[in-house]
């Protein structure tokens, strides 16, 4: 996962955020609501204002997707809908929004020049770009299977359509109060159900349209590293030892702890820290009490812990679990330096028999 990708939907989220703002504002505006505290000419002001700022997160948006060279996504795809290699109908739609509004930004910018009647015109197709947004987030992004992105987006579907039917109380016309009741309704289901077929089930990213070199990728990268994991886990190996090492006490009543951390060199990379509490010893050392050993596998990130089942002067041996229940014996033998506050040695691991793997 790459900064550019964590960009990419984050700006998208915000966009479709302030484009339901700018949504709801134009249709508050359209229905000439007001307050002494929002005058008419503030909300539009408004209005205007967020619709210009989910614009530049849409740039962002456009910009961190085409430069992530992970998807197959360009510069056309994001002008001409429907001619991506990657979901090429839901990034469509997402390119019809952009289109959109654009068109309003610079119509927006020409008004006197166009004139009022097709300033219009572009301003209220421009309305459309928000259910497109909303399409175009669930069926090609990465969080739409997630329930904070399911809650989200359908929060802003609810906002909008209580928007438009509070709207609808202002219009004189029945006849046009049922059209655009009954199509917003229909919109609000339709994306409903289509959601709960789709987006949300599993294999969607397969029928959404993402190349199967993407799939087959996506599968590469997840499977190796857990039949790596185990391999490992059965397959005995050693090193070198390199670290540091720390010691408190012997505190009132003789009692003294050391901790060491250690990575791994030259066989499985890792990190082993190692913690000893006990009494101190009169020509020094510790007589050992109670221990902890944890061991991180570098590569597959599995952690295994347990304890010191044997101490003798610089001989270390311990037993430590992973989570699915693989069991190790790791032995270690150590060369401390407390001078310099150092620690060398070698480890060598292998499974205990009768431990999952």
């Amino acid at each position: 996962m790459t900064a550019l990708w964590y960009l990419t939907r984050g700006s998208g989220v915000v966009a479709l955020l302030l484009l339901t703002a700018a949504t709801l504002l134009g249709a508050l505006s359209a229905g000439r609501w007001r307050s002494e505290r929002w005058p008419r000419f503030a909300v539009a002001t408004v209005h205007r204002n967020l619709t210009l700022v989910a614009l530049v997160f849409i740039g962002i948006h456009v910009t961190t997707t085409i430069a992530d060279s992970y998807v197959p996504v360009g510069l056309k795809d994001a002008f001409i809908p429907f001619v991506s290699r990657y979901r090429p109908i839901w990034l469509g739609f997402g390119a019809l929004a952009f289109d959109l509004l654009l068109a309003l930004a610079i119509s927006s910018a020409l008004r006197r020049r166009i004139g009022y009647r097709a300033w219009r015109l572009l301003h209220w197709s421009a309305y459309a770009a928000w259910p497109l947004a909303l399409v175009h987030g669930l069926g090609s992004g990465s969080d739409a299977r997630y329930g904070w992105m399911a809650v989200l987006s359908f929060g802003c579907l609810t906002v909008v359509v209580l928007a438009v039917l509070g709207r609808l109380i202002f219009n004189r016309s029945p006849d046009l109060r049922l059209l655009v009741g009954a199509a917003t309704f229909t919109l609000a289901l339709g994306v409903g159900v289509w959601y709960a077929t789709g987006p949300s089930k599993h294999g969607w990213a397969s029928r959404a349209g993402t190349p199967k070199s993407l799939l087959k990728s996506a599968t590469a990268t997840r499977t190796p590293t857990r039949s790596l994991a185990a391999a490992r886990a059965r397959t005995t190996f050693g090193g070198r030892l390199d670290g540091r090492m720390s010691s408190s006490g012997p505190d009132g009543f003789g009692n003294a702890a050391v901790a060491m951390a250690m990575a791994t060199r030259g066989g499985e990379p890792g990190l082993v820290r190692l913690t000893l509490w006990g009494s101190a010893l009169d020509g020094g050392g510790l007589a050992m009490s109670r221990s902890n050993v944890v061991f991180q596998d570098a590569v597959s990130g599995t952690t295994y812990s347990g304890t010191v089942v044997e101490l003798d002067e610089n001989l270390v041996v311990a037993d430590v679990t992973s989570s699915p229940g693989t069991t190790l014996r790791i032995v270690m033998r150590l060369q401390i330096d407390p001078a310099a506050a150092t620690v060398t040695g070698t480890i060598a691991a292998s499974p205990i028999a009768g431990s999952a793997g």
